[in-house]
């Protein structure tokens, strides 16, 4: 699905430490609604801090933030640092993310799907089930074979198309990745790469374009995505374009990391 030309996502002059190290150094970034982007970098870089910001778990030290409010008529801009936490709630409604390893509860299958409807909504396990038999269909799980086996009987690879049918329940319109083929086979990657594709396409029932934003070092998840590229070097933004440029870029700080990028994904495997 083609972005639009709506902003979702607006990073001015970012910065953030952490104990004196700086770690974002003014990130300047702008995400388009409908856009797919991989957040790539080395080790250290600041993708995670820089999705947990965009996602309010940190406050920068300076810079903004602004995400889009689809809680609001024509969905504005909002700079996460005036909102409280019930305005947050609010919008984080629309939004949801699949933690690097998964970050499933302890429980059954369902009991992860129903979390966030029973926290947001309060709504009862008879309107749950109908939407996390539907998030299970999604991603490719049988509900009647999985929806009430425990998260310890779970392959690796059933355990996270779980905990993406968890943040899909919600039919949400941005969707953040950390790492998420992290730990698993280059089979298992091959499927969640398409998942990720199949779930960013399928439209939302709010009727606007679903935004993906991934971090990874996984050079298969970029053949497959073909996404807008936005590579972070000592805290900034040292490349922002298509996947194939990235890979035929000749800049001395990109060709390194494109070089070490499948022995850093193979780390996060091990």
């Amino acid at each position: 699905m083609p972005a639009s030309d709506e902003r979702e996502i607006v990073i001015e002059g970012l910065h953030k430490a952490f104990d004196g190290r700086p770690v974002l150094q003014g990130v300047d970034l702008t995400i388009k609604r409908g856009e797919i982007v991989a957040i790539v970098g080395g080790s250290g870089c600041g993708k995670t801090v820089l999705l947990q910001h965009i996602f309010g778990h940190h406050q920068p030290d300076s810079g903004r933030v602004l995400v889009a409010d689809h809680e609001s008529p024509g969905s504005p801009l909002r700079d996460l640092a005036t909102l409280d936490e019930d305005e947050m709630d609010r919008i984080r409604v629309h939004w949801a993310i699949v933690f690097q390893r998964n970050a499933l509860l302890s429980g059954t299958v369902f009991h992860n799907l129903a979390l966030w409807p029973r926290e947001i909504h309060e709504w009862d396990d008879a309107r749950i089930m109908p939407l996390a038999r539907k998030a299970l269909e999604a991603v490719g799980l049988d509900p009647d074979a999985v929806m009430h086996r425990d998260r310890e009987e779970l392959s690796g690879g059933m355990a996270k198309r779980v905990a993406i049918a968890r943040a899909i329940v919600m039919d949400p319109v941005l969707v953040l990745y950390d790492e998420p083929t992290a730990g698993l086979d280059p089979e298992m990657s091959r499927q969640v790469h398409e998942l990720i594709r199949q779930t960013h396409e399928r439209l939302p029932g709010l009727g606007v374009p679903r935004t993906t934003l991934v971090v990874t070092h996984d050079t298969g998840l970029l053949r497959a995505l073909r996404p807008r590229v936005v590579m972070l070097h000592d805290g900034r933004v040292r490349f922002d374009g298509d996947f194939s440029h990235f890979l035929a870029s000749d800049d001395p700080h990109i060709k390194p990391y494109l070089e070490q990028m499948a022995f850093l994904h193979e780390q996060k495997r091990a």
